[in-house]
């Protein structure tokens, strides 16, 4: 198992953290501000940067306008990219997007590819992910409400969504709804294309987290789908094989979101050992000679960097071994990556002080956004349960010495 990257891949590393240092983060006082649609401008200024630099779309398919690089590597390019809020979107590697790309990229028609994944990929437009239902628990996505009904040549889709991430300018919707009630729990549901603009898809509003309900690509909305017809032909893939592509697409996510959050954890710890140096406590003292300061800073460290390791060994299984045998190691990062930048995140705020709980500093934007972490693609109790049964299959018959 060989991690060790090519020069090109470092010098892409290397100029795109330049980039998000001197280009993105001093964004990050307007973004903070929430008023996140008065950045659409400078965002698309910065993205035709990106673009001239050879640097866009890290993870997607050259054909289309990509790069092309693997998971492996798109794991280091997350890890840079996580510093800021700004960096996926920016880059045009962004969730959902991303995902949407990578299950249209394998599942959709040359008619589907044409409409929505090429403008998708040259950043044209965004599309947002409709699964997670009100009523039903976002961890078992066969539990769905949301309908789709044949009606001569079209779906009559039915149902209520929430925490469809983007939606607010989205040109698209990926909608997962029940085509087939009377098969079986995992064969139920199909994912359909629907154009935000098509009759009955109705968003409700932007809800609000932790306080905040965002703008445009910064939003989770609630939509309402009300007799909303689409053609059949906007099936992504064969009926019922909803679940199946929802695991897929979930599976290469996951690393995604995790390196994403080892960025995010990069970044407050460097802000943390500034702190704890600059921090003038008494006279001729700092933080830094607090003893419980100094084991915050070890700790942390210690945890990002067994983190990040989980995460690039799982990406490079994925990468060479596959989905299937890579399902412990994903359910494995998804608790353990998010819980090591939720306390990350709490020592450097905690380090911070007053000044932490503000928004002077990008640490109380991820103190807010990034505690979803551990519900969103699976809650953790979930995977740590799911990971338990597997280990534990493992154990049966066998008898240790």
């Amino acid at each position: 198992m060989d991690f060790s990257i090519s020069e090109k891949m470092q010098t892409i590393l290397e100029m795109m953290k330049d980039f998000v240092e001197k280009e993105l983060i001093p964004l990050e006082p307007e973004l903070l501000k929430g008023n996140e649609r008065s950045l659409l401008p400078i965002i698309e200024e910065k993205k035709k940067m990106v673009k001239q630099m050879e640097l866009w779309a890290p993870n997607h398919p050259k054909e289309y306008g990509g790069m092309g690089l693997n998971l492996v590597e798109h794991g280091l390019v997350s890890e840079v990219l996580g510093r800021t809020p700004l960096g996926f979107l920016v880059f045009g590697c962004q969730a959902p997007d991303a995902g949407n790309i990578e299950i249209i990229h394998k599942y959709g028609t040359k008619e589907q590819e044409k409409t929505y994944l090429k403008p998708l990929i040259a950043g044209e437009i965004r599309s947002c992910f409709s699964m997670t239902e009100v009523d039903q628990p976002g961890s078992n996505p066969v539990l769905l409400d949301t309908t789709a009904v044949k009606d001569g040549d079209d779906y009559v889709i039915d149902g209520h969504k929430w925490y469809t991430s983007s939606a607010d300018g989205a040109k698209f919707a990926i909608v997962m709804a029940v085509t087939n009630p009377d098969e079986t729990p995992y064969m139920r549901a199909s994912m359909i294309i629907v154009p935000t603009d098509t009759p009955g898809f109705n968003l409700v509003r932007n809800i609000s987290v932790m306080g905040h309900s965002g703008e445009d690509y910064f939003s989770h909305a609630e939509i309402l789908y009300q007799s909303c017809r689409v053609p059949q032909k906007n099936l992504l893939g064969g009926e019922g094989q909803g679940f199946v592509i929802a695991q897929e697409r979930l599976g290469p996510g996951r690393i995604h979101h995790c390196m994403r959050w080892i960025g995010i954890c990069n970044r407050v710890y460097d802000l943390m050992c500034q702190r704890a140096l600059n921090r003038v406590i008494s006279p001729g003292k700092t933080l830094a000679s607090k003893q419980i300061i100094q084991a915050w800073i070890a700790e942390s460290a210690a945890e990002i960097r067994a983190a990040r390791l989980m995460v690039l060994h799982t990406a490079w299984t994925i990468e060479n071994l596959g989905v299937k045998e890579a399902r412990e190691d994903i359910s494995l990062i998804k608790f353990v990556v998010a819980n090591t930048m939720q306390k990350v995140i709490d020592r450097a705020l905690q380090v911070h002080g007053g000044l932490g709980m503000t928004d002077d500093t990008i640490i109380a934007y991820f103190f807010r956004h990034e505690r979803a972490a551990r519900i969103y693609d699976g809650a953790d109790e979930v995977h740590k349960a799911s990971v338990t049964r597997r280990i534990l299959k493992g154990y049966q018959g066998k008898q240790i010495k």
